[in-house]
């Protein structure tokens, strides 16, 4: 049975409909918006800045005035476009794409701050069936978001559609530890540390538990290089970060 086919799926460490899970996602993402990148900061020290940095300078995007349109899928609060804005030339313009309304919501009120706002566009929709023409941006980009799309598999695929040929895919996401003993450390402090952050931060532990047992269920770097091939890509190359904490995944459509 193809995967995408599949009635269950997992949300954390339960196993749930397929249909089900993006609104178990939505209401964790409706709970945590508004302290969502504090939370980021807390939880990482401050290493997912750098983590995104990394992406961006993989992304490389064009500093002078050639037209470059970025598709940022699950960016939510706006963290990566607004990094590649920052990196870019006039030609660049970023399309912020995400499910969860309190995310973008977020992200609209830091564009406003922000001296290119003009070149920033949020869009609600889903990532599995995104509502754009084919071929349509030059590169895209997830960052921690694809493990909570029920049917990665599709959204894969819907990446590679809306790509113009020579179109770059960039994938930001947790990924697996490959430091012998810093994963012990790394279980020990997600597990706990984590959702007891959540919970005094937020109040809810439960969304920051779901967020580690998510990724402790999505596949490994090369499992997921695979998946990426899978989808029609090539040049399918990745770069682990913090020992493997996370991984950047990066591709061509050709």
């Amino acid at each position: 049975m193809n995967k995408d086919d599949s009635t269950t799926t997992h949300f954390g460490f339960r196993s749930v409909g397929t249909e089900a899970k993006q609104g178990l996602v939505d209401q964790v993402f409706a709970s945590v918006a508004g302290r969502y990148d504090l939370m980021n900061d807390l939880m990482s020290g401050g290493l997912h800045r750098l983590w995104k940095d990394a992406a961006v300078t993989w992304l490389d995007p064009p500093t002078g005035a050639r037209p470059f349109h970025l598709l940022d899928v699950a960016g939510g609060t706006g963290d990566i476009a607004m990094r590649v804005l920052d990196a870019s030339g006039p030609g660049a313009r970023v399309t912020v794409f995400d499910i969860n309304e309190h995310m973008l919501r977020e992200g609209e009120k830091k564009a406003r701050r922000r001296p290119r706002a003009g070149d920033l566009e949020f869009v609600q929709g889903n990532a599995e069936s995104l509502p754009f023409e084919s071929a349509s941006f030059d590169a895209y980009t997830i960052a921690f978001g694809i493990r909570n799309v029920p049917r990665i598999d599709r959204a894969l695929a819907e990446a590679y559609r809306v790509l113009r040929p020579g179109g770059r895919f960039l994938c930001l996401e947790f990924s697996d530890v490959t430091v012998p003993m810093l994963d012990r450390l790394y279980d020990l402090y997600s597990f706990n540390a984590i959702p007891a952050i959540g919970k005094v931060v937020t109040g809810d532990a439960d969304s920051y538990r779901y967020l580690v047992e998510s990724i402790r269920r999505f596949p490994d770097q090369e499992r997921f290089a695979g998946m990426i091939r899978d989808a029609g890509f090539s040049r399918v190359r990745y770069r682990n970060l913090s020992g493997g904490i996370a991984a950047i995944h990066s591709a061509w459509r050709i």
